[in-house]
């Protein structure tokens, strides 16, 4: 083949090859529509940028000495050179400077960008004008293989479809029916973990319209890939329209409705529905929505004593903190003869005593351990 044949051959297949690899790339994260995931971007650009000063030199460098100090180029060879303090500040100060200014914006954009924190508070470094008005609550719930999302405090929920109003805070409450996952809208804001049994918050807001995509970050089983939701920013008089149109849709979610949505499904489209029942957040959240399973937190109220079983709170047990006023003098607050005579708070159990009753609900079957 001939040398222009194949400078061709390779002037056509490198971009080939480009395009396929940089299709598998989302433009989602560099086209916010919100403050926080404007922000977001803007720190990993300048991230990229400080360590690119240090990465682009040094790739320059390499080619620099390696020309230079060729074999037979003729250079002066000293084989006692050993230090170089101009050299020294040079290879030490730069890195030294960009870590630090790292180190800085990292920690500074951590603590502004923390999902929990309002949005109110970080009124300094936004750039739209959020409305001055309570924020939005929405209760987010990963499920196999969609998510739902319920909107308390305007009696609606919907399915894979995430509608929010511009210029105002968005409070999320994030969760999982029975797998961890990853809620992900990046043109909005972060990804943010849902633990079954546990809350996350996320605090954002969209400033312009947008359509986009938001995705689950963590692999949870055969539908994941499926697993999206859309994303849409409405302004305030469509939102309100689109509200009444949900709650005309003439299905309603309730205990009945989730459990059907609990079954693993993919692809699903986005459903509409008026809630029904004000509670059912609060029943997936405490793992409570079966039938006969208690919810968490009554469990909890019951091992503490208040769920008016009779026989009041679980004594400590060993390695336990002792009840203010109960709490034994430090020894050396003590005289001589006063030490040693203190409660062994530590001491184990005497297992040589008789274990506890057969009845249910006896003191004697407390602190066994």
């Amino acid at each position: 083949m001939k040398p222009r044949s194949l400078f061709l051959s390779a002037r056509t297949f490198v971009p080939l090859v480009a395009a396929l690899l940089l299709a598998g790339c989302s433009h989602a994260v560099f086209d916010p529509a919100g403050t926080i995931a404007r922000q977001q971007r803007d720190l990993i650009v300048i991230s990229t940028g400080l360590m690119l000063l240090i990465i682009v030199p040094v790739m320059v460098l390499i080619v620099v000495f390696a020309w230079r100090y060729r074999k037979g180029k003729g250079g002066t060879y000293d084989p006692h050179f050993d230090h170089s303090t101009t050299l020294e500040l040079a290879i030490w100060s730069a890195p030294l400077l960009i870590i630090i200014a790292l180190g800085a914006l990292t920690w500074s954009s951590t603590h502004l960008l923390d999902p929990f924190r309002p949005l109110d508070r970080k009124a300094t470094a936004l750039e739209g004008q959020v409305a001055d008005s309570q924020a939005l609550r929405v209760q987010v719930v990963s499920l196999d293989w969609k998510w739902l999302f319920i909107y308390p405090d305007l009696g609606i929920a919907t399915v894979n479809d995430l509608v929010l109003p511009l210029n105002r805070e968005v409070r999320f409450e994030i969760t999982s029916s029975n797998m961890m996952n990853t809620f992900y809208a990046p043109t909005m804001a972060g990804m943010i973990y849902a633990m079954p049994g546990m809350q996350s918050t996320l605090h954002a807001a969209l400033d312009r319209p947008v359509d986009s995509t938001g995705y689950s970050g963590n692999y949870s089983g055969a539908g994941f890939s499926g697993m999206r939701f859309r994303i849409r920013g409405v302004p305030e008089q469509q939102f309100a329209g689109w509200v009444n149109g949900a709650r005309a849709s003439g299905r309603t979610l309730d205990i009945a409705s989730f459990r059907q949505l609990l079954k693993p499904s993919e692809k699903v489209p986005s459903m509409l529905f008026a809630v029904g029942d004000k509670d059912l957040y609060r029943r997936i959240l405490e793992r409570c929505v079966e039938p006969g399973q208690p919810c968490m937190g009554d469990v909890m109220r019951k091992d503490m004593g208040h769920g008016g079983t009779g026989h009041g709170a679980m004594p400590p047990g060993r390695g336990s903190v002792p009840p203010p006023g109960d709490k034994p003098e430090g020894a050396l607050f003590k005289s001589n003869d006063e030490k040693g005579t203190g409660p062994n708070v530590t001491k184990p159990t005497d297992t040589r005593k008789a274990p506890g009753t057969t009845k249910p609900g006896d003191d004697a079957n407390r602190n066994m351990t």
